[in-house]
């Protein structure tokens, strides 16, 4: 990593030049190029405006977390067990793992996407974007110390952008 003070070579992921002892922690991340970049880089996850997330446990059958999901007219249920996340199960994971099979004693603990990737309501924006682009996610969890606040969607996201744009 270049010293962007004095332009000596550190090694990789140092966090001080080694040679003028300036601050590198921050070096390598990218800035802002527009006023709109800005705003998303600035703008909280808070501000988004994503909705309470619908809550069951690893034993919820199936088919009532489906039946939940489609009376709230959302696709994504978080999982929760002592209060903590330990799951989402979403539209996709019903036509991926669930479709074809009988929901007879079928747990939404046997199909969830364990572990989710999550975000925290002080993620910015940006931060918000970039892992459902690269993650493939249409919802990410919206955690504070494990414990689920809410859910962001690439709806409420795109919303957000179209806001700040207009």
């Amino acid at each position: 990593m270049i010293c962007p003070s004095c332009g000596f070579a550190n090694i990789q992921g140092s966090d001080e030049c080694e040679n003028c002892g300036a601050d590198l922690t921050t070096s390598d991340v990218p800035s802002p190029g527009t006023a709109f970049e800005a705003r998303l880089v600035r703008e909280h996850l808070d501000a988004v405006g994503a909705a309470a997330p619908i809550v069951v446990s690893p034993a919820t059958p199936v088919a009532e977390a489906i039946r939940k999901m489609q009376e709230a007219r959302n696709g994504c249920v978080v999982v929760v067990s002592d209060g903590r996340l330990v799951g989402v199960f979403t539209e996709r994971d019903a036509l991926m793992k669930v479709a074809g099979r009988s929901l007879d004693g079928l747990t939404v603990g046997e199909v969830m996407t364990a572990d989710p990737v999550v975000l925290r309501p002080d993620d910015s924006a940006a931060v918000g974007i970039h892992k459902m682009t690269v993650g493939g996610f249409r919802h990410i969890p919206l955690v504070d110390d494990g414990r689920p606040l809410g859910v962001a969607t690439a709806r409420d996201l795109l919303r957000h952008v179209e806001h700040l744009l207009g």
